[in-house]
């Protein structure tokens, strides 16, 4: 795979000023606020070039996420299947969109169905679609149950929000970004990725991986910022992690996902505690 890389790329974090109330006093202040601006994805396949997804993102890692988004959408199986990527061309679009459009081409030979990204032409933090017709579709797509382990101690699972707050610097300096993260069996770090959408930066965390040739993620858990949902999920799923761990609540379709492909899902995982909605077996006491 080829890439073509930008120049001026856009930058993840924007400064502003302001007005700060505190304490009956009003003052002028600075602050570093995280960037959010459209990310266009358009594959080129067979001569044609069209339009896959728009979501709103920090800039950052956009090559990660482009790959990452269409390896769970099952567009692409292996990093070969993508021949290049770049950003659109100044002359093209103008140079304020230039690095908000990624172009992906796809190896000669290898077409998809447009129709199945339909859902995603304009992607949010809730998209998915819902209910049995969703499981019914992932097995349509050849996600098939993960295999046993691996096993990962309780200790483990207990100190991943630490790691993973200790290393979102850009979280430190904005306070307004998601992460997703891979760790090993043992609790060490192996990647992160931050952004301001749970599922955009599980994308760019999966892109890394497909990229770097460490799909399947058979030995990694996932872990992520806020809430795990059904897309959350569906990545994971894609990217062969057994275990998926969340800050926060997952959702009914999430806790069916991981049921039917016998994931291990951990949520509420905070101050030494954490729930498994399923895939108990995985966690050693």
């Amino acid at each position: 795979m080829r890439e073509t890389p930008g120049t001026a790329r856009r930058t993840s974090k924007t400064r502003i000023r302001l007005r700060k109330v505190e304490d009956g006093r009003v003052t002028s202040s600075r602050d570093v606020l995280a960037t959010e601006e459209p990310l266009e994805i358009r594959v080129l396949s067979g001569g044609e070039r069209r339009t896959v997804a728009v979501t709103m993102r920090t800039p950052g890692a956009d090559f990660e996420l482009a790959a990452g988004f269409l390896f769970a959408e099952g567009i692409v199986s292996s990093r070969e299947d993508i021949e290049k990527m770049s950003y659109c061309l100044s002359s093209e679009v103008g140079a304020e969109q230039q690095y908000n459009i990624v172009n992906v081409t796809l190896r000669p030979g290898l077409t998809y169905d447009p129709s199945s990204l339909e859902r995603h032409f304009y992607t949010t933090s809730a998209c998915g679609v819902c209910g049995k017709a969703s499981l019914e579709q992932l097995e349509m797509r050849g996600c098939r149950v993960l295999p046993p382990g691996p096993r990962v101690f309780r200790e483990v699972i207990c100190s991943l929000p630490g790691r993973l707050r200790s290393s979102q610097g850009l979280f430190e300096e904005t306070g307004g970004l998601h992460a997703a993260a891979l760790f090993d069996t043992d609790g060490n770090l192996l990647a992160l990725r931050e952004d301001v959408g749970r599922h955009n930066a599980t994308d760019k965390l999966i892109g890394w991986a497909l990229l770097e040739g460490r799909i399947p993620l058979s030995e990694g858990i996932l872990m992520v910022s806020g809430r795990s949902s059904f897309e959350i999920m569906q990545k994971a799923l894609a990217a062969g992690a057994p275990i998926v761990c969340a800050v926060s609540a997952p959702s009914s379709l999430a806790v069916d996902v991981a049921r039917e492909f016998d994931m291990t899902l951990v949520g509420f995982l905070r101050e030494g505690r954490f729930n498994v909605y399923s895939g108990f077996e995985r966690i050693l006491a």
